[in-house]
């Protein structure tokens, strides 16, 4: 049995004696994304390329969850790694099987390139919808559930996967290939860093680098950021993201040619390239450019990951999970669950929850309203069933449902051979023969996403303001001209400001394949919402700092002043919640809630902390949470940790240290400001903690 076989030694042991028994050449060939097979050894194919940012996606059938933005407004750690053990089991069985009829290709395999942690700090980024918010505490603790789900804890790997993209990375996603982020020490160890120091110490076994610069160095051969993954302890294998190494000779200019760019980025210890340029890395060697021990240990990296996930083994447990699990009912109970759970209501009157007793007749009015594109997001899967808004509602309610497109998502008319407006007027008959209109607007994937074209507003890419479309505007206008109660229901990825005087608002997101059934079982009274925001909504994005300044100053909840609609952690709920009892060290904090309606409600107890030094935010910053399930009257007592970090302050050189004797701990289901406090009608409490 050749050495890299035996499991009694262990996965570096195995990548270093597999290593040994290669040809140079070979070596090279296994650190391109799409790797060949080494038949002399018996090692397969290998495509490392999948996604799973919401479910296992781009490969056929699999349960689809809601988009990683909706899955951060749960605010739950336990159904956000349960998520990843369900993708995890539903993409081994796919391999399992795919595999067995020779099938390695793209999408196919074990490692995923999931999850997105950059932080969501402008919201007119496209891509922020991939991420976990705002915020790094939140962004950290849900990417280490994902990863702690996707990867297991047992003694093979049950899939792989990768903290991206690292780092400073969030637009403007049409410059993004020769942009140079510029970031200070402080936000760098503040904001950009946190989460994914997170992630490596928690064993994520990969990192892939970003398309820009950083401070002048490309993110995917940087000193600067592979000295933090050092420092870091990573133990896994850094990949560059797709073609992002073909910036470097074509954009950013750091380089004249790819067999230079192959050479410089195989040295700075970038292991596998996700694009085209390493196949000049043979010709670089030659050339005597690159050393062949840069060469070994990329390849001691990455077949160390494939080591452990038992991909040279004769067999594991993991082997055996059948292909009945995807898709099946359970996992799309959870998928449900979450759907139930991220959907935010922002405004509400007392018409939510609706009684249907009360109405005749409902219109379901807007673009998005039987549109399953609403339901995914970008990067997802494909569902076995979808349940689209429409769709939900015309189950769940006895009496007459009438609809509109209303307009389209964006263009002035939805079929090209009619005038403008061409829905606009059966739009107005709906809402004047309705008693009640449930108006379903927003974005989709095609209009808020990744790259994009800097010369059109509507090609995927980042948003231009946080207003609707203007056909949708002009739509809401029409039907808030009849009188009618409306309910807005917005479908997406980002903050989102309606201008509408509204009844009630429901934050959806990209809800997942049963957003229809979700918001139907919220809008009549089956589920209480309970999703909070985890992202600022503000007023306007003309008052917002210029979307290529990197600065934090001005963004997110920790240093905005003002502007703000709806703020991080916000979220209604059709009962009242009431914390009291709060205790707390420099350990715990420990809480009394209680729900004192007559709804049962899930809520969220949220942890804010700040000192006095200096060098601290200027807004508290978030420290801990715990999703609380509660019957009508019930109360529970929970505890939650609180980081060492939340003590710490990061001055402007990016030291991190603890400046302060005393700081104020709040504790509620919303942010200590007055805003917050209005808007939810509850009050947070608060506790000094001396160190």
């Amino acid at each position: 049995m050749e050495k890299f076989r035996d499991q009694s030694l262990s996965a570096q042991e195995r990548a270093e004696a597999l290593a040994d028994i290669m040809t140079i050449e070979e070596q090279a060939s296994q650190l391109l994304y799409d790797a060949p097979a080494i038949p002399r050894l018996g090692i397969p194919a290998y495509n490392w390329w999948n996604e799973c940012l919401h479910g296992l996606a781009r490969s056929g059938i699999a349960t689809m969850f809601p988009q990683a933005i909706a899955l951060a407004a749960m605010f739950d750690t336990d159904a956000q790694q349960k998520t990843g053990e369900i993708i995890a089991a539903e993409t081994r069985a796919k391999y399992n099987q795919i595999s067995k009829h020779g099938d390695r290709d793209i999408y196919k395999g074990l490692t995923h390139w999931t999850p997105n942690i950059n932080i969501f700090r402008d919201p007119r980024w496209g891509r922020g919808q991939e991420t976990y918010g705002e915020d790094p505490f939140l962004t950290g603790e849900l990417g280490k559930a994902l990863v702690k789900g996707l990867q297991g804890d047992g003694k093979v790997m049950k899939t792989a996967a990768c903290a991206k993209h690292f780092a400073v990375h969030s637009g403007p996603e049409a410059l993004r290939h020769a942009f140079d982020a510029k970031a200070s020490a402080k936000d760098m160890e503040e904001t950009y860093l946190p989460a994914f120091k997170e992630l490596v110490q928690a064993g994520v076994e990969s990192v892939m680098g970003a398309y820009n610069r950083l401070n002048t160095e490309g993110c995917c051969a940087s000193d600067f950021l592979q000295g933090k993954l050092k420092e870091w302890g990573f133990d896994g294998h850094f990949v560059s993201d797709f073609r992002a190494l073909e910036d470097f000779d074509t954009n950013h200019k750091l380089t004249s040619s790819e067999e230079e760019t192959a050479a410089l980025a195989i040295a700075k210890g970038c292991d596998l390239n996700a694009g085209f340029v390493y196949e000049k890395l043979m010709d670089a060697y030659k050339a005597g450019k690159v050393r062949k021990e840069d060469i070994r240990r990329a390849c001691v990296h990455v077949m160390r990951t494939r080591i452990r996930l038992g991909m040279f083994d004769d067999h594991t447990e993991l082997d055996d999970i059948p292909y009945s699990v995807l898709a099946c009912e359970e996992h799309k109970a959870h998928s449900l669950a979450c759907s139930e759970k991220c959907m935010v209501l922002l405004k509400n009157n007392g018409i939510l929850p609706l009684d249907a007793s009360k109405y005749q007749t409902i219109g379901v009015i807007g673009p998005n309203a039987n549109s399953r594109v609403a339901l995914e997001g970008n990067y997802c899967g494909t569902a076995d069933r979808y349940i689209t808004f429409l769709e939900g509602i015309q189950d769940a309610f006895p009496g007459r449902v009438l609809t509109s497109e209303g307009c389209h998502l964006y263009k002035d008319r939805t079929s090209g051979l009619a005038r403008a407006d061409d829905r606009l007027a059966e739009a107005e008959v709906v809402a004047e023969n309705s008693d009640l209109v449930i108006l379903c607007v927003g974005l989709d994937a095609f209009i808020e996403g990744e790259e994009g074209d800097a010369g059109n507003e509507f090609a995927s890419g980042d948003k231009i303001d946080l207003r609707l479309p203007e056909p949708q505007r002009k739509l809401v206008a029409k039907v808030m001209e009849k009188g009618k109660p409306v309910i807005i229901v917005t479908a997406a990825g980002s903050a989102m400001n309606m201008e509408a005087d509204c009844d009630a608002i429901i934050h959806a997101w990209y809800p997942g394949q049963f957003g229809g059934l979700a918001l139907a079982n919220i809008l009549f009274g089956k589920v209480s919402p309970s999703g909070k925001l985890p992202v600022t909504f503000y007023e306007s994005a003309d008052k917002l700092p210029p979307f290529e300044d990197y600065s934090m100053a001005g963004r997110t909840y920790r240093y905005v002043q003002g502007n703000v609609l709806y703020p991080f952690g916000y979220g209604l709920t059709y009962s009242k919640t009431e914390c009291s009892d709060l205790k707390a060290d420099s350990k715990s904090a420990t809480v009394t809630i209680k729900n004192t309606g007559s709804v049962d409600t899930d809520d969220v107890v949220q942890l804010y902390i700040k000192g006095d030094s200096a060098a601290d935010t200027p807004n508290p910053k978030l420290c801990g949470f715990a999703r609380v399930s509660l019957k009508a009257g019930e109360s529970k007592t929970v505890t939650i940790p609180i980081p060492q970090s939340a003590f710490e302050t990061v001055d402007e050189a990016g030291v991190r240290a603890v400046r302060s004797t005393v700081f104020t701990l709040y504790a509620g289901t919303c942010q200590p400001d007055a805003q917050s406090e209005s808007l939810t009608g509850t009050k947070t409490l608060s506790t000094e903690i001396h160190l």
